[in-house]
């Protein structure tokens, strides 16, 4: 089937609001991510073996089973069996959010186990509070090496977002299936979707590569 490039103008407006979409279910997946991550990393370096092994087996079934799955499972059985109603933009994010928040934890994990012991001992011997520990000690040394991981995981989380049209998210490629289905055209909405994956693949690499090079400059 040939390109009709006058169909691919009029179907654009649908595709750039579905976009839109797309980048706020990124943005706001990987900023769940990123707290769920840490959350998960400080408990699995819990001195209490059992929260720390609770938690390991935690990450280790979210990060063995497939996303697909585990979105269906949040918007039909575990959200609405908790009296939770949500759309199916909040139920990808939340899936979203909780698998890559397991990636992002063995990534904060390996930048905690490479702050030297002596930065603990130190603030021991200070008497700082855990939490002043944390915030002003370990994370400013720990975060910058592990920002181009993080980002790598943003890249891929943001391929993922096509999975949210399972559940009818109004999301790029389920706006584009719906036009394929409607005009039995399916050349255009597809193409046009995979290079709107393509251009903002590339923005969001070159952006992650601006941030690395700033955190380099501030720590030299």
């Amino acid at each position: 089937m040939s390109f009709d490039w006058a169909y691919a103008l009029e179907i654009l407006p649908l595709l750039a609001r579905a976009a839109v979409v797309t980048i706020e279910a990124t943005l706001l997946g990987f900023a769940l991510a990123a707290i769920v991550g840490l959350a998960f990393a400080l408990l699995r370096m819990a001195r209490n073996g059992f929260v720390s092994g609770l938690t390991a087996t935690v990450v280790e079934f979210i990060r063995s089973t497939p996303l697909l799955i585990q979105i269906f499972l949040l918007y039909f059985v575990i959200l609405p069996r908790i009296g939770i109603a949500p759309t199916a933009f909040v139920a990808g994010v939340f899936a979203l959010g909780i698998h890559y928040g397991t990636y992002c934890s063995e990534v904060y994990r390996a930048g905690l186990d490479g702050i030297p012991r002596g930065q603990w001992e130190a603030s021991i011997a200070l008497n700082l509070s855990p939490y002043h520990t944390f915030r002003d000690i370990i994370l400013p040394q720990a975060i910058p090496p592990v920002v181009p991981a993080l980002g790598n995981y943003l890249v891929a989380l943001f391929k993922e977002t096509p999975q949210l049209a399972a559940i009818s998210a109004l999301e790029m490629m389920f706006v584009a299936k719906n036009l394929g289905s409607e005009t039995f055209r399916y050349t255009e909405p597809v193409t046009l979707v995979g290079l709107f994956f393509l251009a903002m693949s590339l923005v969001s690499a070159g952006i992650i590569r601006f941030v690395e090079s700033r955190l380099n400059e501030r720590h030299r």
